[in-house]
């Protein structure tokens, strides 16, 4: 497998991407060594091509934005953003993600180790997101489809507006947001955490997820409902 070096402290990060832009069967298999990010955003984004990506520190915004197939792992902590837009692949944060990690993703799995900020997995379009820690408030606020894995807590007015988009909770909830509600889990459910909860590399019981859903209140509009919901 052919190893791609860059350093951040040597060359451009737009030098960088372009590069990684290049014809998705030249790239193919290759691994990508990313040195020195300290911080720098948009690293990795728009990447089309089956590549292993290693960031071998912090990333800023919207790291590996619109990821279609490549794997790319943050050694570290991703600013607001990370893997917004992904339409598949798997992007893998090693520390904390601020706010709107996953945002929009159509496809693809987002794994954060550690925390998320606020909004997480906003406008959520198929994607599936794995965190070992907890979220902020509005996570998930007006999924639509996809599934989400949180091990920590969730914030306030979590899945604010869900539409078809799955949350599992393994720790307390805050609150939850218009139309969300806790529904039993069913053994499809169980598999589905668990297969999850393999991909990402931890090792919790999904016995102990709680699921949250759409109660599709919000549908069809109710005049008499006097924005009461």
């Amino acid at each position: 497998m052919e190893t791609l070096s860059f350093d951040l402290a040597q060359e451009s990060l737009r030098s960088v991407n372009q590069r990684l832009h290049g014809p998705s069967e030249t790239l193919a298999g290759c691994r990508v060594e990313i040195h020195n990010p300290d911080g720098a955003h948009n690293i990795a984004v728009g990447l089309n091509a089956p590549v292993e990506v290693t960031i071998h520190g912090h990333a800023g915004y919207y790291a590996a934005g619109m990821n279609q197939q490549a794997h790319v792992r943050i050694e570290g902590s991703a600013s607001t953003g990370v893997a917004e837009n992904m339409m598949s692949g798997r992007v893998h944060v090693a520390g904390f993600a601020s706010n709107g990690a996953g945002a929009s993703a159509h496809g693809g799995l987002l794994v954060i180790e550690g925390d998320a900020g606020l909004r997480c997995g906003i406008s959520l379009k198929g994607g599936d997101i794995v965190v070992g820690g907890s979220v902020g408030s509005f996570s998930a606020f007006m999924a639509q489809a996809g599934r989400m894995v949180i091990c920590g807590n969730a914030g306030q007015a979590l899945g604010d507006s869900l539409y078809e988009a799955v949350l599992y909770v393994r720790g307390t909830i805050a609150s939850l947001g218009a139309d969300a509600q806790i529904e039993p889990m069913t053994e499809s459910d169980l598999q589905v955490v668990g297969d999850l909860l393999n991909q990402a590399g931890l090792q919790h019981d999904p016995q102990t997820f709680k699921r949250v859903a759409s109660a599709r209140t919000l549908y069809h509009w109710n005049a008499d409902a006097d924005q009461e919901y």
